[in-house]
């Protein structure tokens, strides 16, 4: 099996694929919704994961492009909606 290198395209399975376009559509179940977060941030953003790759700093830097994709979505999911409201303003 060829080495996979860290610029290749995330894995995937049917179920990530399904999630990810029962989002796309606004028919996700909760099931498919978590698991299609679950992928952006954890497999395809790397989140998670060291990016520093010691002596190559190109995939460094893409590391760290895929990863801040991976803190923007999570900071998100985490921040108090209310605190952004503007006055008068209503949630659609």
């Amino acid at each position: 099996m060829a080495k996979k290198e860290r610029w290749h395209p995330p894995e995937y399975d049917i179920k990530d694929i399904r999630a990810i376009q029962a989002v796309a559509q606004g028919t996700a179940s909760e099931t498919e919704q978590q698991r299609a977060l679950d992928w952006i941030i954890n497999t395809a953003s790397a989140t998670y994961d060291e990016p520093f790759r010691p002596g190559e700093h190109d995939v460094t830097d893409y590391m760290l492009g895929r990863r801040s994709v991976g803190l923007a979505v999570v900071k998100l999911i985490k921040l108090k909606a209310d605190l952004f409201r503007k006055e008068g303003e209503i949630d659609e």
